[in-house]
């Protein structure tokens, strides 16, 4: 049995459950642990009746932990939130010691096959912690100052280095992570960067580029999408994709793709990966408003200022926005919407030169 844990809030129920039906797919045996942030969540977690699907209160984690809590009175709310990623997997190794390893992934995430890959390679480099890098394309490499590594997902053995990586994360988390670059640091992620070296070959950097594919990395590889609309990256299947800034504009017809910066996917490889997550989405709200009718996505107040009506001009001519028709993303893109990372990374190199 695999143990996967994630944390979210009753405004992001929808793709929690999304996630957990990917997983429960392609894993039948696995069991996803949810920290829940709000009592909402929790209550409407329980009355899913998963078995599968375990919800923890927030307030069960920080029992006890005065560290905790006293970082929660020092910082914003999701600075707080980036302090648990290190604190909710080393609670629940600490009270499941018979767990032989828990894997965290963001809330954000969907499988697309099984995860044996992943679990496959780290018990051949016989490693006690797995993470993934960002793989920025050439052109994002700019973005590196905030992480090499994506915090997306991280594997860590209930062994002795799994144990002392998760504890020396933890407390430098405790002692500083906001969201902001300060003196080689930000928020709880650039942190990893010292796993290499701090811990050896006991972390396994993962090469695999379909396991945390991204809106920032696709680009950067070879994309293919077979006749049955299985995806490779690199000729490595999609195994875990991050839907990274992909969120509702307004209702559920207007979305944004969350890729402008990065690079918008061409129309066959976005319908074979934003298709089905939108199919999960849909599956996932329908089954919780079953239980609790004010279910919906999280949305953030449209403001028509003057900064809108300027990122909108971006949005529409790199067709970063998109449209939702039946399970068909339409994009307003001038055709070369894919290139929207590169030209606007030569823009920021152009005006900071200046």
């Amino acid at each position: 049995m695999r143990h996967f844990c994630t944390y979210f809030d009753s405004g992001f129920l929808i793709q929690g459950l999304a996630l957990f039906e990917s997983l429960k797919r392609h894993d039948a045996e696995a069991v996803l642990w949810v920290l829940a942030l709000d009592e909402a969540c929790a209550v409407t977690l329980e009355a899913l009746k998963r078995p599968a699907l375990r919800a923890v209160r927030l307030p069960d984690c920080e029992t006890g932990d005065e560290q905790l809590l006293a970082a929660k009175g020092n910082r914003s709310r999701v600075e707080y939130y980036f302090t648990l990623s290190p604190c909710w997997p080393r609670w629940l190794l600490a009270r499941n010691p018979e767990m032989e390893r828990i894997t965290y992934v963001d809330a954000d995430m969907f499988f697309f096959e099984s995860p044996d890959p992943v679990f496959h390679t780290m018990d051949a480099a016989e490693a006690s912690v797995l993470m993934t890098e960002h793989r920025f394309p050439s052109w994002l490499k700019h973005y590196e100052q905030h992480g090499r590594f994506n915090v997306g997902i991280l594997s860590f053995q209930n062994d002795a280095t799994g144990r002392a990586c998760l504890d020396d994360w933890r407390a430098r988390c405790l002692e500083w992570c906001h969201d902001r670059l300060e003196e080689g640091k930000y928020a709880d992620q650039k942190y990893l960067e010292d796993w290499p070296a701090r811990f050896g070959d006991a972390v396994l950097v993962l090469a695999h580029a379909g396991v945390n594919a991204a809106p920032w990395s696709w680009a950067g590889h070879g994309c293919e999408v077979t006749e049955s609309g299985r995806v490779a990256f690199d000729g490595e299947p999609l195994v875990l994709f991050h839907f990274a800034r992909f969120r509702p504009i307004l209702g559920t017809w207007w979305w944004q793709s969350g890729q402008l910066d990065y690079g918008v996917m061409p129309w066959h490889l976005r319908q074979a990966v934003y298709g089905p997550y939108w199919q999960a989405l849909k599956s996932a709200r329908d089954e919780l408003r079953a239980i609790c009718p004010n279910v919906d996505f999280n949305r953030t107040p449209l403001r028509f200022g003057r900064n809108f009506w300027r990122g909108l001009l971006l949005r529409l001519v790199f067709g970063s926005d998109w449209l939702r028709v039946g399970d068909t993303w339409v994009s307003g893109r001038c055709g070369f919407g894919r290139f929207s990372g590169q030209l606007l990374a030569r823009l920021r190199m152009i005006l900071l030169r200046r």
